[in-house]
């Protein structure tokens, strides 16, 4: 069991990096449906972060390029502008260990998570294009779920590409949400909140990977 969740684990790791390093334009269209997962995930994170801390959510757009916007109000500032990097690193590690260890849990983990998308399509509807990207994805996440017995491989090869992304973009992807969070909370300039989200990011991913793997040799 061990010997084989570690093959499986390389073996995602080494087709990621193939297409994300090595392939081009064809694994940037074969890696796309990651690249959507994870603007879907960080516009979530922003989302959840309104919500638990007592905010609303008035819209949420995911485009084509993999750029996306939320549109919340109340709640934490703070906590908002940190759930879209590290909010959505948490949902990747999730995916990622449902995956590895829960099998059980594999496909209903992909059913709600198209019930998410779908909803959230409706619900904070920001444009016809947005919806239609959210239903796709949603319509295939519930295909593979209900249709094959890919879920478990699924589950984790996104998950696990989706951290990856999130930690590899981290200069990149929340610089705005960076700008504006050194002007909120302040404290440090935003280069150095960049390297904190960093830090935190990859400790998770490398205590989730630590026990997923000490769960598979007990």
């Amino acid at each position: 069991m061990q010997t084989q969740l570690h093959f499986r684990v390389f073996a995602m790791l080494l087709v990621y990096a193939v297409l994300k390093f090595m392939g081009g334009s064809f694994g940037a269209l074969l890696l796309y449906p990651v690249t959507m997962l994870v603007t879907f995930l960080h516009e979530f994170g922003h989302a959840l972060g309104a919500i638990l801390t007592g905010g609303t959510v008035e819209g949420l757009q995911v485009n084509p390029d993999g750029s996306g916007y939320t549109v919340t109000r109340g709640g934490s500032p703070g906590v908002v502008l940190m759930g879209g990097y590290l909010g959505s690193a948490i949902l990747g590690n999730v995916l990622f260990r449902i995956g590895a260890k829960h099998h059980r849990l594999a496909q209903g983990t992909l059913l709600v998570m198209a019930i998410f998308m779908g909803l959230a399509g409706l619900v904070w509807f920001e444009s016809f294009e947005s919806t239609g990207i959210l239903w796709l994805f949603a319509l295939c996440l519930a295909y593979i779920a209900l249709r094959t017995r890919l879920d478990q491989d699924v589950l984790m090869f996104l998950g696990l590409a989706a951290v990856l992304y999130i930690i590899q973009d981290f200069n990149v992807g929340p610089s705005s949400d960076l700008a504006m969070y050194e002007k909120v909370v302040g404290l440090f300039p935003a280069q150095i909140w960049m390297y904190i989200w960093l830090g935190l990011a990859a400790l998770l991913f490398y205590w989730n990977i630590r026990e997923v793997f000490r769960g598979a040799r007990r």
